[in-house]
């Protein structure tokens, strides 16, 4: 069984080139918070931080993705300034050391255009730009990819609306609504990529229905990245609480989602999965 996907205009990210459909590319996350669902507390010191990053791209991440704000459910949030301080050292610490694409994860207009300012490349908004109405703007004005997840209501709230006619066609006419938001405010499509937010806002069957579904995303045409990683639809099917231990459930929901067509994968394994990736890869997209 081979996934047909149309072919999409590749990315290129200072020396990286992103091919999509060509293979699997791995976005290494890298939580810089004290209350993030799996690894919160882990990398919250400017010397965790690094060091974990540099494990990040040692065991092949194509792109780090750095967040200073948790989205867990019910994630408390943090002032702009913590958001700033929490992100912005990391950033300036890899730069100088690195020149993999890094990803800032989040919301907020003003830590975007930090970000980038930094040294970041990529703004990933899981409120597809929702929150902030100055994000788009900025982004426009950035020149810089963007990536737009759906979710429903905030990390306080989501798991409470949960209630959809059909996951799969709520999700598409939302991330249609937002890529044209994005092009009308100015980004080139050819820098938008699209998530369809598993965990945010759906429950344990709606997370494995938009995994089956995946090429119907793929279908809008724009690159797609697929965050399963240690989620806890994965633990309720493990029956494992410790999101730690979920690294083979996740590697299972992550060979479905190159099967259904995603080019990036939002990881925390990235050893594990840059094994899973290559291997699927050889089956199913060549």
């Amino acid at each position: 069984m081979s996934t047909v996907v149309a072919p999409l205009p590749p990315w290129t990210i200072r020396t990286h080139p992103f091919h999509w459909g060509d293979r699997t590319y791995l976005m290494g996350v890298l939580n810089v918070t004290p209350d993030s669902f799996s690894d919160g507390g882990l990398f919250n010191s400017l010397e965790t931080a690094i060091a974990q990053a540099r494990t990040l791209v040692a065991a092949g991440a194509d792109i780090l993705d750095i967040g200073g704000q948790s989205t867990r459910p019910n994630a408390v949030e943090i002032s702009l300034d913590e958001e700033l301080g929490r992100v912005l050292p990391i950033i300036q610490a890899m730069r100088q050391e690195t020149d993999i694409p890094i990803s800032i994860d989040t919301t907020r207009a003003a830590v975007a255009q930090a970000s980038i300012a930094a040294g970041a490349d990529i703004v990933n908004d899981i409120s597809s730009a929702t929150y902030d109405p100055e994000m788009l703007p900025i982004v426009a004005a950035l020149g810089v990819p963007l990536v737009l997840m759906h979710i429903r209501g905030t990390p306080q709230t989501m798991q409470q609306l949960t209630d959809y006619d059909d996951v799969v066609d709520d999700i598409l006419s939302f991330l249609q609504s937002r890529l044209e938001a994005a092009i009308t405010a100015g980004i080139d499509r050819k820098r938008l990529m699209i998530d369809p937010g598993i965990g945010f806002a759906k429950t344990y069957n709606q997370n494995l229905e938009i995994l089956r579904r995946l090429p119907e995303l793929r279908a809008l045409g724009y690159p797609l990245l697929v965050g399963a990683s240690r989620k806890s639809f994965i633990g309720h099917l493990l029956n494992q609480p410790d999101p730690k231990e979920r690294v083979w459930g996740t590697a299972a929901a992550c060979c479905a989602a190159i099967v259904g067509g995603a080019d990036l994968l939002r990881v925390h394994d990235v050893r594990e999965l840059n094994d899973v990736c290559r291997v699927a890869d050889a089956i199913f997209r060549h």
